[in-house]
């Protein structure tokens, strides 16, 4: 019970982390540093046939997790083939979300960089917009009037 309150607490300040896209990334790569191992351990026990070291184990993990897949190692049974399933999966989610994370970064950058351009405007908020709204509405009459 002692083990599941600490990984409780583990999983908390990991997530608490993934508010940002660095910290999200951190939190995935982590996780999936962490996966790849023990995907690789598991695939040792699992189709020992094939993997007869823990370090063909452990090379068939990292080379699926990071889709490059040479195919020097695959599994042939279908506990195998389930487990590395996942780590495909593992791998896919991974790059999609160091992916997106290094995007947001970047359009991040860009923002602050046309705001700073741009003499730091703030954007409009509603009440600006209602404001605007309102002058437009008051101009029209004017013009209307005036016709």
């Amino acid at each position: 019970m002692e083990n599941e309150a600490r990984l409780e607490r583990w999983l908390d300040r990991a997530l608490a982390r993934a508010e940002t896209p660095r910290g999200g990334a951190t939190v995935i790569a982590t996780i999936t540093t962490i996966a790849a191992v023990a995907f690789g351990l598991l695939m040792t026990v699992i189709d020992h046939k094939n993997f007869t070291t823990l370090g063909q184990g452990l090379w068939w993990s990292v080379q699926t997790v990071t889709t490059v897949g040479y195919g020097d190692h695959v599994p042939t049974n279908v506990a195998g083939r389930l487990v590395a399933a996942l780590v495909m999966l593992l791998g896919l989610a991974f790059l999609a979300v160091i992916t997106a994370a290094i995007t947001s970064s970047f359009v991040a950058r860009a923002t602050e960089e046309r705001t700073r351009r741009a003499g730091a405007a703030a954007p409009a908020t509603e009440h600006d917009v209602r404001d605007i709204n309102e002058r437009l509405d008051r101009l029209e009459a004017l013009l209307r009037e005036r016709s």
